[in-house]
């Protein structure tokens, strides 16, 4: 049997010593594959991915159970710097870029893991992905849009020529046409450097269509997961996070207020 890339295995993570936030969360990211977390506001999806990425401290959260291996070394608890070493870069929720910095000036800081195998620099690679940005390497990052912000924020972590790369909210905030593109670019990301995505989204939509695995989490468990596509066309996804049911609109509100029995797909 092939060993995944990172498998995290019935993960727990408590707040304060005291708020179970995530509890028994299993999942695996395979070499080049894009994986998807979905679900709605507080399901557990950013908690997963700072477990995963070692920001857990920052919000006074310990992982309390479970093993998080990636390649297989254990990261629980283990901070940010040395993950980012072992190979994992993480894009933060919200654009997070330096505003006053200059769109060059904000890939310059970003700590090397490791050349490129065919003597490109790393700021050629991203320039490839994303053209705009070597447009605007000299304007500051403040005053680029939403969707540059967040080309920039994606081309950072590639900076770090990670393994995995880990997208929180991809889409937020964004007007369609530009999550368009950088789903375009993730995938081409994916295709080009063999580097694998775990991407959480609260738009199945947007993740499905790009993602070969997903998971869907409420209430910090997972409660769905299989085969992207399957998912996609499945009723509860359909209904309940595309907001289709039997040709109608249904409110995000019921999104929330519906309670799923606990399914799951091979």
């Amino acid at each position: 049997m092939t060993v995944p890339l990172l498998a995290v295995d019935k993960l727990e993570v408590v707040y304060q010593r005291a708020i179970t936030a995530i509890q028994g969360v299993s999942l695996k990211v395979s070499e080049g594959q894009i994986v998807a977390i979905l679900g709605t506001n507080g399901a557990g999806k950013t908690t997963t991915l700072r477990a995963i990425s070692g920001f857990l401290g920052l919000d006074d959260a310990r992982v309390t159970e479970g093993t998080i291996l990636f390649r297989g070394a254990h990261l629980e608890n283990r901070p940010p710097h040395e993950i980012t070493w072992r190979g994992l870069a993480i894009v933060p929720e919200r654009d997070k870029v330096f505003p006053n910095l200059s769109v060059a000036e904000n890939l310059a800081v970003v700590p090397r893991r490791r050349g490129t195998a065919d003597g490109r620099s790393m700021e050629e690679v991203v320039y490839h992905f994303f053209p705009r940005l070597a447009e605007l390497k000299r304007r500051e990052a403040g005053l680029l849009s939403g969707g540059e912000r967040q080309m920039l924020a994606i081309a950072s972590g590639l900076m770090c020529a990670p393994d995995l790369l880990l997208i929180d909210e991809l889409s937020l905030g964004l007007a369609p046409v530009a999550v368009g593109k950088l789903t375009e670019s993730l995938v081409q990301i994916r295709d080009e450097l063999g580097i694998s995505i775990l991407l959480v989204e609260q738009s199945a939509s947007v993740a499905l269509r790009i993602a070969d695995y997903g998971y869907v989490l409420e209430n910090g468990r997972v409660v769905l997961d299989g085969d992207a596509q399957r998912l996609l066309g499945h009723a509860d996804i359909q209904e309940f996070y595309l907001g289709h049911a039997g040709g109608s609109r249904r409110s995000y509100r019921d999104v929330k207020q519906y309670r799923r029995s606990r399914r799951w797909y091979g």
